[in-house]
């Protein structure tokens, strides 16, 4: 069984930092991509950033120069650095990743953390 596990989710005033966690633990044999997403009540969730298993990244215009996403692969854990935060950050943030559990099912399936709440105040 796969598990992700978000933390470092809060409550902070504009203008600040925020870094929140991914871990990944339990049967894997390789994690290939993943991304932050984020939602607010009543819209549909979007896309935050995403990171390949080479480190490529994206971003949402959004977020562009104020988030960066990164990942410790030895850790099995992604990272994202929120600077500079914005009250329409105000979400909840999951963290997804698509992975491989072993070597002999090469396609990798796709896992959700519970999701981690970001507040941030005026």
């Amino acid at each position: 069984q796969v598990q992700l596990v978000e933390s470092g989710g809060g409550l902070v005033q504009a203008g600040g930092s925020l870094r929140l966690s991914c871990a990944a633990s339990g049967s894997i044999f390789n994690i290939n991509s993943m991304a932050w997403y984020r939602q607010v009540p009543g819209k549909q969730r979007e896309l935050v950033t995403a990171i390949t298993g080479g480190a490529s990244t994206n971003y949402a215009d959004s977020v562009k120069g104020r988030f960066t996403i990164s990942r410790d692969n030895a850790k099995k854990t992604m990272y994202l650095q929120m600077s500079s935060l914005k009250p329409e950050d105000t979400a909840v943030y999951y963290c997804n990743a698509a992975i491989v559990v072993a070597w002999y099912r090469p396609s990798p399936s796709d896992y959700w953390g519970q999701g981690t709440q970001v507040t941030v105040s005026s």
